[in-house]
């Protein structure tokens, strides 16, 4: 905490994106989810007081909405944490938001570069094939920040539309030769 604080000294603008991610991890492995999702949460909200930052943007996810794994229920914590640190700024020139989105497309752990390296096997694996995604791409969430680093008013959840696609949807448009094979849905899904 006391370097994490040392950090932010000097600094205006903080983007929290740190957080552990992947959905059945955090079934595997729920209190370290919960040290780095929440409690590192705190930690960020904890140094932005202590240190004369004046904005601070959390990232979250769409799987916060309504959580069904412990995943999204930590990054409903941590959204919970920054809203409520609005209450306890005192009179700091200090602003916590929260910009909750879907999945960056082409990032890591993206379902794009997976079926990337898959479809030379000439299989895609299917989890459910009415499972959606919300899609974002890189830039589009860039801008989503940028714009809220300038127009918080401090407690928002801002929550762009974005749109959904079905996962053999995305299978045919990268590898329409591939067998769609289904694997069923995994812990936490």
């Amino acid at each position: 905490m006391r370097r994490l604080t040392r950090a932010c000294e000097g600094i205006d603008i903080v983007v929290h994106a740190a957080a552990l991610k992947q959905v059945p991890a955090a079934e595997y492995n729920p209190i370290e989810f919960i040290r780095t999702n929440v409690l590192g949460s705190e930690n960020v909200i904890e140094a932005a007081l202590d240190s004369g930052v004046k904005r601070v943007v959390a990232l979250s996810t769409d799987k916060a909405a309504a959580p069904i794994n412990l995943y999204g229920a930590t990054k409903l914590c941590a959204d919970k944490l920054f809203v409520a640190a609005n209450n306890i700024k005192g009179s700091r020139d200090l602003r916590f938001s929260v910009v909750r989105y879907g999945n960056v497309m082409g990032s890591r752990g993206s379902v794009i570069p997976f079926f990337l390296q898959k479809r030379h096997e000439g299989v895609l694996p299917i989890t459910d094939p009415q499972m959606t995604r919300f899609n974002i791409t890189l830039e589009e969430g860039v801008k989503m920040v940028m714009w809220s680093i300038e127009n918080a008013l401090g407690g928002e959840i801002f929550v762009p539309r974005i749109p959904s696609y079905r996962i053999t949807d995305v299978a045919t448009a990268i590898a329409p030769e591939c067998e769609q094979r289904i694997v069923g849905i995994r812990a936490g899904e």
